[in-house]
Parts: C-alpha cells; sequence; structure tokens
C-alpha cells in the first residue's frame, strides 16, 4: 500500500493476514480458529493501512496466517510452521516433509521477505531515509493469564526509534507501556534482524493489545497516537 511514499517510515505487517492456501483446505482447524490470535495479529491491518495514509508511508503486509509459515521466524525454527498454538492442534502442519516446508517457504515466506528487500534497497539507490517499523498485536489473555500493557516496545537495547516511542508511551499511560513486554526481541524475531541489521537501519517493533484495534474506532485512535509519536521522534 501507498509504495513510492516519501515518508522515512516503511511500515510492515508480518501477520496481518489470514487467508489459506486453497490446496490447504481449512487445515483441519476446529470453525472459528482463524478469527482468533492464532491465525493473524488482529487489528493490525487496519492500522497499518491508517498509519500509511496519516505518515504517507509504504505498508507492507503479508497475506498469508501465521499458521501457513510465519514470517517472523526463521526457516526451520521450531514455531515456523507450528504444530500447536495457544492450545489448538493443526493437523496440517504435522509431518510435513521438507519438500512440503521448502514449497510454503518459497510459495509465501520468500515472497514477502523478497518484497521488503528490493523496496530498501530500491530506497537505498534513491537516497531516501528509512526507519522499519514492524506492526504486530497480541491476545489480552494467553493461557489463562491477563495481560495488562496497552501497547509494547520490543528491542535489543539499540534503537533510538524504540527509545523515543516507548518514552512517548511512557508519558501516555505509564507502566501500561511496556519495555519489552509481553515480548522480548529475544532472537526468535527474523524481520528486523533479517532487513535492519544489516542495512544499519534504525526500527521499531510495536506490540498493540488486540481488544484495542479490534474495530475501526480502536484503530483510528491508535493510528492517530503512534503516528505522532513516530512524527516526534
Amino acid at each position: 500500500m501507498n509504495e513510492g511514499a516519501a515518508s522515512p517510515f516503511l511500515l510492515l505487517g508480518d501477520h496481518a493476514g489470514r487467508s489459506i492456501p486453497g490446496r490447504l483446505g481449512d487445515m483441519g482447524l476446529p470453525p472459528g480458529a482463524l478469527d482468533r490470535h492464532i491465525a493473524s495479529d488482529i487489528g493490525v491491518r487496519g492500522l497499518g493501512e491508517r498509519l500509511s495514509q496519516a505518515l504517507n508511508a509504504c505498508f507492507v503486509h503479508q497475506a498469508y496466517s501465521r499458521l501457513v509459515i510465519d514470517c517472523n521466524r526463521q526457516p526451520g525454527a521450531p514455531d515456523s510452521i507450528p504444530e500447536m498454538s495457544d492450545g489448538v492442534v493443526i493437523p496440517a502442519n504435522r509431518g510435513l516433509s521438507d519438500d512440503q516446508k521448502a514449497q510454503r517457504r518459497a510459495e509465501i515466506f520468500q515472497p514477502y521477505h523478497d518484497r521488503i528487500s528490493s523496496l530498501l534497497e530500491a530506497r537505498r539507490r534513491a537516497g531516501q531515509a528509512t526507519l522499519m517499523v514492524a506492526l504486530h498485536s497480541f491476545t489480552p489473555v494467553l493461557q489463562e493469564i491477563a495481560r495488562p500493557w496497552r501497547y509494547g516496545v520490543l528491542h535489543r537495547h539499540d534503537s533510538a526509534l524504540s527509545r523515543s516511542v516507548l518514552d512517548g508511551l511512557r508519558l501516555a499511560m505509564g507502566d501500561l507501556a511496556g519495555d519489552n513486554q509481553p515480548y522480548a526481541m529475544d532472537g526468535t524475531d527474523a524481520t528486523i534482524p533479517l532487513h535492519a541489521d544489516p542495512r544499519g537501519l534504525d526500527y521499531l517493533e510495536l506490540e498493540v493489545r488486540q481488544d484495542l484495534i479490534a474495530d475501526d474506532a480502536g484503530q483510528d485512535g491508535a493510528a492517530a497516537l503512534i503516528a505522532g509519536l513516530l512524527l516526534a521522534a
């Protein structure tokens, strides 16, 4: 969305989609599973589209569900093609051959990351500065444990952009802004290390609690807040 936009921000949605390739049917999932957080980052596509408009920024988002292959995990990692997610068994992911795993990587994972790489290279050639913003959302309750944070900033203590946005969130909501909560950038993430690190780019990996962006009004409010913090940063 908004390819060629002038903004320094490149918005990414690794888990924004929930489509399933036709040959996989319903993957053997129980009814309603594709509506849950296990299938996609709820609200991220709408949030990314709003930020794209507000910031005049390009937004690249994956169309396929993370249950098919997770585009924020290194291929071969245990949760790259998960056999279970939050207690839900994923029958179509069990007993896959190496060739079947490679096919998912070639058809879904690789085109997404190739697209990001090509955009970054085009921006580099044009002398256009880039700040990568990876958008994610998290479920309010995981394995019966409530997660009180409204937003979370994931980082490795190496990002000025992350620190600035975290400081702004802390001013707005105190401890409800998580510093490496509810997750930490602990080596499982793939997108930021793959694209930002070799190019020396600053980044923000932002988590938003899903109930805050589950509808249009919530996405409008979150986009206004985040756009303001990014522009201030």
